[in-house]
């Protein structure tokens, strides 16, 4: 909304009066019809002031005709009015060849990059490798390589499967393909035996083709022989085969945290602050003092660029930051609360990690109290197929 409030300020708004007996329905539907309206004045029960923009005058006018209301323009501001007002003069015609000039000028450079990532997945820190690449905001765009860019990222990171870079007006497009870490799929034809992927001990081994290498009670660890890619016959001798089967381990998830008996948390009380901001490329201009009202709070940012068509964006961007109050409580635990709390937050984080929680067969909990804090170890134990081919190399 900010941002059309002040594109109404650039490209022209009025200042309107609107008399009549249905001055709230009038407000109403103008929001209902999504018409923005601001700085909005009431002079009595049946009067009221508002600015509104040029293109959304003709809307405004015809609710105030179907509810039977005076309308009437105050004043006119903007530059498009201001220019008109000194369209005799000399110093329209330069300030037309300025902002002409300025949006010519920067056509030629970069005023967007947008990352587009196949199923909306987020890669971590993809627009960092993408900058160190060669690719920044404000840079020329013939000065963009793009083959040398996509070569920097793909050998950088191995979870891109393709990456292409477009360029559109002022706005740089990124598709990427996120690549799946498939496990090695080896052909029916080859040999090859079964291992272990992790580390458990053996409860199910049921080789369907090869030869069983352990039994159910050993423990295992990651890389150990599960079924054997041969079979040895008295009157055959060794012969090699791919091995199938099915085995099932016990293998354990822990996770450990430290809980203090006394601590500091903070709390969000309701309150925020907002503070707006224009930045022209890397300069920016505060609209009010920096200075938070708050004495503890947190940060929210985000940016809306100015654009004049879909991919034509200028150099000019509005920044709003949101300002919102925090204090702190002073936490005090019994060692059976802090137990508790360390528990319940352990078993969050392991349910996650563990794919089906029917697995779960046990549960072990170990304590460890300090003069200050306890710490807690959890570990599950899961039944899981724990089984990888691994390619016979002769």
């Amino acid at each position: 909304m900010i941002i059309k409030i002040l594109l109404g300020y650039i490209l022209g708004y009025l200042r309107i009066s609107v008399e009549g007996y249905y001055i709230e329905r009038f407000i109403n539907l103008c929001n209902n019809k999504k018409i923005i309206i601001w700085n909005i004045k009431k002079d009595k029960n049946v009067k009221i002031y508002f600015n509104v923009s040029i293109k959304d005058f003709r809307k405004v006018a015809k609710i105030a005709k179907k509810f039977k209301c005076k309308l009437k323009i105050e004043r006119k501001k903007g530059i498009p009015f201001l220019l008109n007002k000194y369209r005799k003069r000399k110093i329209f015609a330069i300030l037309l060849i300025v902002v002409v000039t300025i949006i010519i000028a920067s056509s030629n450079f970069v005023w967007n990059i947008e990352i587009k990532e196949e199923k909306g997945e987020n890669l971590e820190k993809i627009y960092e490798d993408v900058k160190e690449a060669g690719l920044s905001i404000g840079m020329l765009k013939n000065k963009i390589d793009r083959k040398e860019i996509i070569n920097k990222v793909c050998l950088k990171r191995d979870d891109i499967a393709w990456m292409g870079i477009e360029i559109k007006g002022t706005n740089v497009l990124i598709s990427i393909v996120k690549s799946d870490k498939k496990p090695e799929i080896i052909n029916q034809n080859e040999y090859c035996s079964i291992v272990a992927e992790k580390e458990g001990i053996i409860t199910k081994i049921n080789p369907q083709n090869g030869t069983a290498n352990v039994k159910v009670g050993d423990v295992v660890k990651k890389g150990t022989p599960l079924i054997n890619g041969w079979i040895e016959g008295k009157y055959t001798g060794i012969r090699y085969v791919h091995s199938r089967g099915e085995i099932e381990a016990k293998v354990w998830h822990t996770k450990s945290i430290k809980i203090p008996y006394n601590t500091t948390e903070k709390r969000e009380t309701g309150n925020i602050q907002k503070l707006y901001s224009i930045k022209f490329n890397k300069f920016e201009i505060n609209l009010q003092k920096r200075v938070s009202k708050f004495k503890i709070y947190g940060t929210i940012e985000t940016e809306n660029k100015f654009k004049l068509f879909s991919n034509f964006y200028l150099p000019i961007s509005v920044k709003k930051t949101v300002l919102k109050e925090e204090v702190e409580e002073e936490k005090i635990y019994s060692k059976e609360q802090a137990k508790n709390l360390g528990i319940q937050q352990l078993e969050e984080e392991l349910q996650k990690e563990i794919e089906d929680a029917t697995k779960i067969v046990n549960k072990n909990i170990n304590t460890y109290e300090h003069e200050n804090d306890i710490e807690i170890y959890l570990t599950y134990e899961v039944l899981e197929k724990i089984g990888t081919k691994e390619r016979i190399i002769f």
